[in-house]
């Protein structure tokens, strides 16, 4: 029984999540420092917290809003604004963690260490990267972990650039395998492998594997395990505590949630594995603009607020989408009747803010995406405004032509099911 089945997870079944006492001590965050502005970014030694810190037992809208705050200090912001430096005063030996901007900047500090509480609460051992992309973060597991030779597991029903990633890992003399995400299918093609890498839920179909399962197959075999945690983020579902040894996202989805900023990271504890994906960014320079970094840290503070409201509208859509005859294949894991319910119930504490079906034919679809109003057409999902998109357009997912991802937002669900009833009854014409 997965992790969540015993307590720590529970309470995705509909209920308020609950939480398990003592496991959610936030980490250590970075002291602010003395009254000095221009000390306060380069000191590599202020690190504490106990100001910052959401204590234990405390609930995830407190966590998020404390996230890798550092040390309040008289006078200082509580969040510091962006740090913009290509370049640290350094005299003397090149020591410290602020030497030069490829390798580590302040902003990044703080939000990688926000991204660790949500996704290891309490647990110092967890490093977390952060990224330029969700991509970015992908590409640094895979390619920091797997040399010529190695066997890597990956969906065939997961992200659409992942054939891009597959592509890449081939032309290095990388064998890769591909299974289905249902069904815990990965398990038939693990033998042998180096990197296992799961989605969960995965993007589009929505599709759910028992991940505590596959991690403890491919341990057993000698295996590292990654999991896109996208879809579900922080707040809906912790890989690490599922026995995965990375997690990792794209932090341009839900957990950022306003459509503005790219972003990745990847978390994970074996200090060895991280150290590789570390020096991979270094190598590659895939790193996230200041800005950028400080925007996504501005933007977890609500990060509660909006899940909560989207994955509760996003039932709500689902619900009403089942009634209506010209849709089929609906899929929201937090549907009772949906085949990944089960699963989902038992690791994920949300379900997610996506809902997948499939409208006819694909003329319908694009008069159904035409006639709303309140849902933009456009591509990514996880915003604050709804979106939703034909997906065959891409060409790169395995779905009917008239298959549909809708994004649910944080609009008010009355009115966004009312938007989505008119253009069904307008796009039939």
């Amino acid at each position: 029984m997965s992790e969540s089945a015993t307590g720590d997870m529970g309470g995705a079944t509909g209920g308020t999540p609950r939480e398990t006492p003592g496991a959610d001590r936030a980490r250590p965050a970075l002291e602010h420092g003395g009254a000095e502005p221009d000390r306060v970014v380069t000191d590599p030694d202020r690190v504490t917290g106990a100001a910052g810190r959401a204590t234990a037992g405390t609930g995830d809208g407190t966590r998020a809003v404390r996230a890798g705050l550092p040390e309040a200090v008289k006078h200082e912001p509580t969040l510091p604004g962006p740090v913009f430096a290509a370049h640290f005063h350094l005299p003397g030996d090149p020591t410290g963690p602020y030497t030069y901007g490829r390798d580590e900047n302040p902003t990044w500090t703080l939000l990688e260490r926000a991204v660790g509480e949500l996704e290891a609460p309490g647990q110092d051992d967890v490093e977390t990267l952060v990224f330029a992309s969700g991509m970015a973060a992908i590409s640094a597991v895979l390619f920091s972990q797997l040399r010529s030779g190695d066997v890597c597991v990956l969906p065939d029903d997961g992200y659409q650039a992942l054939p891009l990633a597959r592509a890449q890992l081939e032309a290095y003399g990388i064998e890769v395998r591909t299974a289905p995400t249902g069904g815990d299918a990965q398990l038939d093609v693990l033998d042998g492998a180096k990197l296992l890498w799961i989605e969960s839920p995965s993007n589009p179909g929505l599709d759910v594997c028992d991940i505590r399962r596959l991690a403890d197959a491919a341990h057993e075999q000698g295996a590292l395990v990654a999991v896109d945690n996208t879809l579900a983020t922080p707040l809906g579902q912790r890989p690490l505590a599922l026995g995965a040894d990375f997690a990792v996202a794209s932090g341009t989805k839900q957990l950022t949630g306003h459509g503005d900023v790219l972003l990745g990271y990847v978390a994970g504890r074996d200090a060895g594995a991280m150290a590789a994906v570390r020096r991979w960014r270094k190598i590659v320079g895939a790193i996230p603009g200041p800005m950028e970094a400080w925007l996504a840290h501005r933007s977890i503070a609500t990060l509660q607020m909006r899940v909560d409201r989207q994955n509760a509208t996003a039932l709500a859509v689902a619900e009403t989408l089942r009634a209506r005859p010209e849709v089929t294949g609906l899929r929201y894991p937090g549907l009772p009747e949906d085949p990944s319910h089960k699963i989902a119930a038992q690791q994920m504490r949300r379900f997610g803010c996506v809902v997948s079906f499939t409208l006819p034919s694909r003329e319908r679809a694009d008069r159904f995406l035409d006639a709303l109003r309140l849902v933009d057409d456009a591509t990514s999902f996880g915003g604050v405004r709804s979106t939703a998109e034909r997906r065959g357009r891409w060409g790169g997912d395995a779905v009917p032509e008239g298959f549909i991802r809708l994004s649910v937002g944080a609009e008010d669900p009355q009115d966004l099911v009312a938007d989505l009833l008119r253009a069904l009854d307008a796009s039939a014409a």
